[in-house]
């Protein structure tokens, strides 16, 4: 997913990459991670720091109300723009050190939009931007914090390998507790719209360090052309037997066409919420936690996905560059997506079919399937210590910078200034002019890295999309579980998670396309938990916060 000027910042590599994801030949893996927060000598701390108050914000009012359960709000129409910060925020110069998911946008002197926005905010907000390239951002991160020097702001992935998270911001980094728990952030409306479950993320050792910044807290799904479904009875099925049925009647290689794109690891995932297996992490009766990697689900999930890869269900090509336009046109009929809202990117490449989104049933009419929702939040942003004065205007920045949907601050920061960034097409929507599409995308992910608000769904021009989604989203949420270490954090994870989840799973997709055998996954298993997982483990289940719910009574 690229990102769109009317939900602008993420890209969808770089938003699967937040998630500390493994990526690799057959696909992308399923949506997780660990959080970067509580740490096991802060834990009985953060579980007591009271977060900030949350109050909605209501100069908007959507046309489909979210909930706090994480039901997105939708909306059919770009609102008339209303103002939600009173004066501007800077003083002087503030300095940042962000990343940005595209092409990077010309410098600020070379910048008219970047220019416009710093009249806005009354100063000079100057930033360090790394691409999304090579070593990327966990480099530049340890290159600048190694300094002397450091910006106002860095912000802090959830999982991209920045270990010592805890230490590390109590030597570097503001307290802000005094300045946002409770009713202290009221101050600053816009981050006191920010949800409760996103201010989790940004509290280690029992300290406030940031305002978190929302992603969708939906996890994956698999979605796919509406007609081509139909043909089999639609993108549902009473059982795992039923689905592969359906795979196999839509798989026609003499016509190349077939059910499901080759990302394996992606495809499990959504077997295996079928089979009931737990999300990352399953807490049982006694706190202690157990894998999903460790569950009977997985084997099976795993077991299954091999039967389907064996009935030739796949898209033979595990390089394909266009399956999303293979999905729009039809030849492949089943991918998985970075959450419900990203139906929309098919309309790109064929604005007259409907897509559908599957929510997980019974692989045997008998267990109760689940649904993963997602970490939630792509990080937060810390300030560096600094006196009360510049710690407020810093605030007020992010204030400022969070701005919902809907709001005019949020169109400059995102759109900029009509008739020179943007114009607005028949329907009210804005379009990016030609100095819009060179001086925006960049900074714009730049910005949204760093700060942003509560995620809205908006499918200009396709309304019933977007009453789909609304209506899709209330029943994966039927189904929810989340992570029960999201808003925790350990340091084993950080440094050597990726690394021994990639080697598990390249063990998976060997014995998914026949080149290893189902038996060797027992011994995969053992080399996950020897190489560092039992001691992730033990750092998640000492900083397990209370009121997180057994799995399975």
């Amino acid at each position: 997913m690229s990102a769109s000027p009317l939900n602008p910042g993420f890209s969808r590599r770089g938003f699967l990459g937040l998630a500390g994801l493994a990526v690799t030949t057959a696909g992308l893996a399923a949506c997780g991670g660990g959080g970067t927060s509580g740490g096991s000598g802060g834990a009985a701390a953060s579980a007591g720091v009271k977060v900030p108050t949350y109050k909605e914000f209501t100069g908007v009012t959507a046309d489909l109300p979210g909930n706090s359960k994480g039901l997105q709000a939708a909306f059919f129409k770009l609102p008339e723009g209303v103002t939600s910060v009173k004066e501007a925020p800077l003083k002087g110069k503030v300095t940042g050190l962000t990343e940005t998911f595209e092409t990077m946008s010309p410098g600020m002197k070379d910048n008219p939009f970047w220019q416009r926005l710093n009249a806005k905010l009354g100063g000079e907000l100057e930033l360090q931007i790394a691409e999304d390239i090579g070593d990327g951002y966990p480099a530049k991160f340890a290159t600048v914090l190694a300094s002397d020097d450091l910006p106002d702001m860095m912000w802090v992935p959830p999982n991209q390998g920045i270990p010592n998270v805890g230490p590390m911001l109590e030597a570097k980094f503001q307290d802000l507790t005094k300045y946002l728990s409770g009713d202290a952030v009221l101050e600053y409306p816009n981050l006191a719209a920010l949800k409760p479950d996103s201010w989790k993320t940004a509290v280690v050792n029992g300290k406030i360090w940031g305002a978190p910044i929302p992603s969708t807290p939906f996890g994956q799904i698999m979605s796919g052309r509406r007609d081509v479904w139909e043909k089999v009875g639609g993108l549902n099925a009473a059982s795992a037997d039923e689905f592969l049925d359906k795979a196999k009647e839509l798989t026609r290689p003499a016509e190349r066409k077939y059910a499901l794109e080759p990302a394996y690891v992606n495809v499990l995932h959504m077997v295996t919420e079928w089979f009931g297996a737990p999300n990352s992490w399953a807490v049982n009766k006694d706190r202690s936690l157990t894998h999903l990697f460790e569950t009977p689900e997985y084997a099976a999930g795993v077991e299954f996905t091999a039967k389907l890869f064996a009935a030739g269900v796949f898209y033979p090509d595990t390089n394909v560059p266009d399956i999303r336009n293979r999905v729009a046109n039809g030849s492949v009929a089943g991918q998985v997506l970075v959450g419900p809202h990203d139906i929309k990117a098919y309309r790109a490449f064929n604005k007259d079919q409907a897509f559908d989104i599957l929510v997980p049933f019974s692989a045997d009419g008998k267990v109760k399937p689940t649904y993963d929702m997602g970490y939630g939040t792509v990080g937060f942003t810390p300030f560096k210590k600094a006196d009360e004065g510049k710690i407020r205007e810093l605030l007020a920045l992010i204030n400022y910078l969070s701005a919902p949907f809907g709001t005019v601050e949020y169109m400059q920061k995102n759109f900029g200034e009509a008739g020179k960034d943007y114009s607005l097409d028949g329907q009210g929507n804005p379009q990016l002019t030609e100095s819009g599409s060179t001086n925006l995308p960049g900074l714009v992910s730049a910005l949204n890295i760093m700060s942003s608000p509560e995620n809205v769904v908006f499918n200009p021009g396709f309304d019933d999309d977007t009453r789909y989604v609304n209506e899709q989203q209330k029943k994966l949420l039927e189904l929810a579980w989340r992570n029960p270490t999201n808003g925790t954090y350990s340091d084993t994870n950080s440094k050597v998670g990726a690394k021994i989840t990639k080697q598990l799973r390249d063990k998976v997709v060997d014995i998914i396309t026949g080149r290893a055998k189902m038996s060797e996954l027992d011994a995969a298993v053992k080399r996950w938990k020897s190489g560092g997982g039992d001691k992730i483990r033990d750092e998640y289940q000492a900083a397990l916060p209370s009121d997180v719910p057994v799995f399975r009574a």
